[in-house]
């Protein structure tokens, strides 16, 4: 028997009657599916998702359906806080580093290299853990749970469960943007900057990937001259404003979309409340916390070291990959320190 793609097979098992929400939550998953759209797109999707959940209609399919088909929903709505606010996380230590390289460029004028040494021995870290968080992401993506294929249920869970799945190879496109496959020469230092991304991430983010790019060889080009002009630290200087101002509108949009991510899982734990309190409300519990934490605490990490948090990163990843499913009362502490 020929198969389908789960999309396919939701689209021709919806109810007669079809609330808008539903179209436009589809609509949304095609344009994000096609590339077409950023962040902004993704938290858009959230915000049609979140006013699907309150739906009448909605409540009462979740209501009245399997324990086990909710906690995957509620799961994955974990696994996409814990990835979102680490890949947060990576690009505010991305742009800290480009802060305080452009701060000693300013100060010694272009004339010493340690200060662009640092930074791309950072930058070789940075790849080096992206590299094995974005392994284990990828397997996170097939572990994912598949969408129901045979109830009403493929309305909501469907779309929820696709949802999911984009959302985490956004997140991954969005780390590419901050590594490549080849930078380390044999001798130890670094060879020619690679001249393209990966096609598929690069598509997702060209500004970032290009800005990214152009910067690492030029700080190569700076790092090896003997004689270093005035005009070549002024360029390199705008390029790293550029990148500093790009990387942080990054950073605020994954800020605004974890937010999104968070507001969709409390409307679905205040669903599920009601039917079944006892099961749920520690985890309603926590994540308001969780919540509290992340309407303000900016300065939650200003004492962790860049290479703990980004091997943080790659914990979470891995631990996500590898267990499959992990509920917020399992992991506090973990979540904690990535939120």
């Amino acid at each position: 028997m020929a198969t389908a793609s789960t999309a396919h097979v939701r689209s021709v098992s919806l109810p007669f009657e079809i609330h808008p929400l539903f179209l436009c939550v589809e609509e949304q998953l095609q344009r994000l599916r096609a590339s077409k759209v950023k962040l902004g797109g993704l938290r858009e999707l959230y915000e049609r998702i979140d006013d699907l959940v309150h739906l009448p209609q909605t409540q009462q399919t979740l209501s009245k359906k399997r324990c086990e088909v909710v906690e995957d929903v509620l799961d994955g709505s974990v696994r996409l806080l814990d990835v979102c606010g680490a890949t947060r996380e990576v690009f505010s230590q991305m742009k800290q580093s480009v802060q305080e390289l452009e701060s000693s460029l300013r100060r010694r004028n272009g004339g010493e290299s340690t200060e662009i040494g640092a930074y791309l021995v950072f930058r070789k870290e940075l790849n080096k853990v992206i590299t094995q968080g974005l392994r284990s992401l990828h397997r996170m993506e097939k572990k994912s749970p598949e969408a129901v294929s045979s109830s009403e249920m493929l309305d909501v869970v469907g779309m929820i469960t696709d949802a999911e799945k984009i959302s985490l190879s956004i997140f991954e496109s969005l780390l590419s943007v901050l590594s490549y496959r080849k930078y380390v020469s044999r001798c130890g230092g670094w060879s020619v900057v690679p001249k393209m991304m990966l096609s598929k991430f690069h598509e997702a983010e060209p500004n970032d990937a290009s800005e990214v790019q152009k910067m690492d060889a030029e700080l190569l080009v700076l790092k090896s001259s003997k004689d270093i002009k005035l005009v070549q630290v002024q360029k390199v200087l705008r390029g790293l404003k550029a990148l500093e101002l790009s990387i942080q509108k990054t950073e605020e949009e994954l800020e605004s979309v974890f937010r999104r991510l968070l507001k969709t899982r409390v409307s679905l734990l205040n669903i599920l409340i009601t039917t079944n309190p006892l099961k749920f409300q520690s985890n309603f519990v926590l994540d308001c916390g969780c919540a509290e934490r992340s309407q303000g605490d900016d300065d939650l990490h200003c004492g962790v070291s860049v290479v703990s948090v980004l091997h943080s990163l790659v914990g979470v990843l891995e631990r996500r990959s590898d267990e499959g499913v992990i509920r917020v009362k399992a992991d506090p502490v973990e979540s904690q320190g990535l939120l």
